[in-house]
């Protein structure tokens, strides 16, 4: 097969784990650099171009879009869709993925615990929003951040009052304010779950190593190896079947009444891999295979 990742570059390494599964299976491979590429629009004939060259031919599109750049590099999956080239992870369910707010409607539609949330753009009323969710303290987050950044943990109705007017003040963007329950019994660690294809081929725990309540392996976090409860094994994949993704890391924290879906990332890392000894970069191209073949044939006996 001929599969293109789309991808920041070589030195990635997710990158360069897909790129040698692929090969030792026998794969010709290519890294395309997406913020490189340019979609060329018109009737009946949607193409990409990176280099100067169109790209076509492939039998597979692996997605591994950076947060920084969801617009443009879903954009250029669309393109790359409308060819009808076959995609791991669908542009639709990449932008799903990075919008907090649409994530947590999505997961609470299809029956995934979260942590009570609420969403607000209304700086006038704070004390109503602190009044709904509850005991403090209380998550404060930006509803486009990552990697644990623009998120804050406030003690008191006062601090939360400050951070919530600084949010407001600075966020020029408009981008919405979650608040979101503490759930005290899982502070500072949370649960990474890898999925592939519907089933779960890693999973680890992340422990901050201060006080920081936040557990992201980017804050320095340490990642130990945990054994998943059957209970939790169907929460994170019908969290990721909520998204539409085939390909996903889904963050769960264990709370007193079950566990609780904090994200589904469209492009997880793959340092789980040196935390657990598990290789998560094979069943992404075994699924890929699988998938795109199965996917080309159809369209051979719909021609």
């Amino acid at each position: 097969m001929k599969i293109a990742i789309l991808s920041n570059g070589n030195g990635n390494y997710s990158t360069k784990r897909l790129v040698e599964e692929a090969k030792k299976r026998g794969h010709e491979v290519r890294v395309i650099k997406y913020r490189d590429c340019y979609a060329s629009i018109e009737k009946n004939n949607p193409t990409v171009s990176y280099r100067g060259v169109d790209l076509s031919g492939y039998d597979a599109i692996i997605p591994r879009i950076a947060s920084n750049m969801t617009r443009y590099g879903t954009a250029i999956v669309r393109q790359l869709e409308m060819q009808g080239l076959y995609t791991v992870s669908s542009s639709i369910a990449i932008t799903r993925s990075r919008d907090k707010l649409r994530s947590l409607q999505l997961l609470a539609k299809a029956g995934v615990g979260i942590p009570k949330t609420i969403v607000s753009r209304n700086s006038t009323d704070i004390d109503s929003l602190l009044e709904k969710l509850g005991d403090m303290p209380v998550i404060i987050k930006l509803a486009r951040g990552t990697h644990g950044n623009g998120v804050v943990l406030a003690e008191t109705k006062k601090a939360a009052k400050s951070v919530l007017q600084a949010f407001y003040l600075t966020n020029e963007d408009g981008t919405n304010i979650l608040l979101q329950e503490f759930v005290k019994e899982s502070a500072g660690t949370d649960i990474r779950a890898f999925v592939v294809g519907g089933r779960v081929v890693a999973s680890m725990k992340r422990q901050s190593l201060d006080d920081d309540f936040r557990s992201n392996l980017h804050k320095g976090g340490e990642g130990t190896v945990i054994k998943l409860t059957d209970e939790e094994k169907k929460m994170v994949i019908k969290a990721a079947k909520a998204m539409g993704l085939n390909v996903a890391g889904v963050d769960f924290m264990r709370s007193a009444r079950g566990p609780l879906i904090l994200e589904v990332n469209s492009s997880p890392g793959f340092g789980i891999e040196k935390v657990t000894g598990r290789n998560v970069a094979a069943p992404i191209i075994e699924y890929v295979e699988i998938n795109a073949k199965r996917r080309n044939k159809k369209d051979k006996v719909g021609a």
